[in-house]
């Protein structure tokens, strides 16, 4: 009882310090802090999934009626669970890396962003852009769309591995930004570095404003995102897919399909892309192949492994973390200092107004977020929310030492 008194304590304590503070990130930040600890406590079940529901289906909206960037911030971090988890079926379950996972989300974006706008007109004559109705129905589209060429993908490096593999999904996720780079002629598909634009967005419900739109339809998707993630583990596809990343001989040796395997898992973590993908270019309203970068790829790549590498609250934490440091802690960081180096503060004799510009704090966020990771990969290489099986095979072989020789074992 004291730790369910605590528990929703901290959750509404976090939610009043948000409201009062709208502007504040401190308290933002302590608004989600309490959100990992009511997932971490020792509570009942029931209390858990009903204080988590609670705050995000009622407490994230109206803390974004006071500051609406808060419900962007949500909404982003959503996208990026979406993606993570998918990449955690290659990456972490199957254990092939995918360095161009960002492909399959640039596909899901494209085949809306064509069809719901007038560019489409270019292409096809006149009719063009699809009704807004239209765009529930893409997400199934761009589900099957991604499935497709995630299959496209796995059909030519079926005997690939290791780094091999790394360079041909490298070298996949730059073929297809550079072909949306390309492609606005003899046939304009894409517009090329110019764009798409506008693109349709989806009817409102009950007279919501875009912004709660998309962050409940966001919500919606994670859920259901989760819920595949937890069935297949549990299946027994998962547990091919955790034999072929172990050992493909092995694994191959015991009945283990590798060909559909393998496509498998490729097509059902491109699916999650497709479908984000889709939902960014309604979002977004406009969409570039800039947008689509192997820094993306390489982005979601270390939610995965800041996670936890086949762990889904790994994957779900490693995106929430790596989302909030980049668009909130390091750019939050960034204004503060650079209005301090405006207002001329003196820090040890030396004032920040005389600081040069190749010093500026806006142009190191990279590299603190860099160090932030390297921090993290050598004190906890097994990642945050760890899965239980890499966790073994990272600390417990660490502390396992020989027994020394003519040893005797101790009786129990």
């Amino acid at each position: 009882m004291i730790r369910a008194g605590v528990a929703v304590g901290l959750v509404a304590a976090s939610s009043v310090l948000v409201a009062v503070f709208p502007r504040s990130i401190l308290a933002f930040l302590a608004f989600q802090a309490s959100l990992l600890w009511v997932y971490t406590a020792r509570v009942p079940s029931w209390l858990r999934g009903a204080l988590l529901a609670v705050a995000l289906l009622v407490l994230m909206p109206v803390i974004g009626h006071y500051n609406g960037y808060y419900l962007e911030v949500a909404t982003q971090v959503g996208i990026f669970v979406a993606l993570a988890l998918g990449l955690n079926i290659v990456v972490g379950l199957a254990g092939l890396l995918d360095l161009g996972y960002v492909a399959f989300f640039a596909v899901g974006a494209y085949s809306w962003a064509i069809f719901g706008s007038p560019h489409a007109n270019l292409i096809f004559g006149a009719g063009f852009p699809l009704d807004p109705a239209w765009f529930y129905l893409f997400l199934v589209v761009g589900l099957l769309v991604a499935a497709a060429t995630g299959i496209l993908l796995g059909l030519p490096v079926l005997r690939l591995r290791g780094d091999y593999l790394a360079i041909v999904t490298l070298g996949f996720g730059e073929v297809i930004r550079v072909l949306a780079n390309n492609l606005d002629k003899p046939v304009n598909l894409t517009n090329g570095p110019k764009g798409i634009t506008p693109i349709g967005r989806p009817p409102v419900p009950f007279d919501l404003p875009y912004a709660e739109t998309f962050y409940f339809l966001v919500l919606v998707i994670v859920g259901v995102v989760i819920v595949v993630n937890r069935r297949l583990e549990d299946s027994h596809i998962g547990r091919a897919w955790e034999a072929i990343r172990e050992d493909e001989v092995a694994a191959q040796a015991m009945g283990v399909p590798l060909v559909r395997s393998k496509l498998l898992a490729f097509a059902c973590g491109a699916s999650f892309a497709g479908v984000m993908g889709v939902v960014f270019s309604a979002k977004q309203v406009f969409i570039n192949p800039e947008s689509f970068t192997f820094l993306e790829s390489i982005g979601v790549l270390a939610m995965v492994i800041l996670g936890g590498m086949g762990s889904i609250p790994g994957a779900v934490l490693g995106a929430t973390v790596v989302t909030v440091l980049n668009l909130q802690v390091l750019k939050g960081l960034s204004l503060w200092l650079n209005e301090l180096k405006n207002a001329g503060v003196t820090i040890l004799g030396f004032s920040l107004a005389d600081l040069p510009t190749q010093l500026e704090p806006a142009k190191y966020e990279r590299m603190v977020f860099g160090a932030i990771l390297v921090v993290m990969m050598i004190f906890r290489p097994q990642g945050i929310f760890p899965a239980r099986r890499r966790e073994r095979e990272l600390v417990g072989a660490g502390d396992e030492q020989p027994a020394p020789t003519g040893a005797t074992a101790p009786v129990a």
